[in-house]
């Protein structure tokens, strides 16, 4: 599972073998939840409002290096690193 971003203590994730549609899991002070990559939303998951807003907007502008990385992702291939909200 290697982390594509770390940004404001959170920590993003995307999984080897995962399932359609396409989505990352993020981890913050003990939370954790998955977010749609398409939709740049919460799909399950508890997570703090702030840190929620932060990782949808964030998605929101990566989505295409999202996709790029989830698309490696199924083919097995090495991810790379996404630059975080805080840069």
């Amino acid at each position: 599972m290697p982390t594509i971003s770390i940004f404001f203590g959170i920590i993003i994730k995307i999984y080897y073998r995962e399932h359609n549609p396409p989505h990352i899991h993020a981890f913050y002070q003990g939370f954790e939840a998955v977010f749609s990559i398409k939709k740049a939303q919460k799909v399950t998951g508890k997570f703090p409002i702030k840190a929620d807003k932060i990782v949808s907007e964030w998605i929101s502008k990566h989505q295409v290096g999202l996709m790029e990385n989830w698309n490696l992702m199924q083919e097995g291939k090495e991810l790379f690193r996404i630059p975080g909200a805080d840069q």
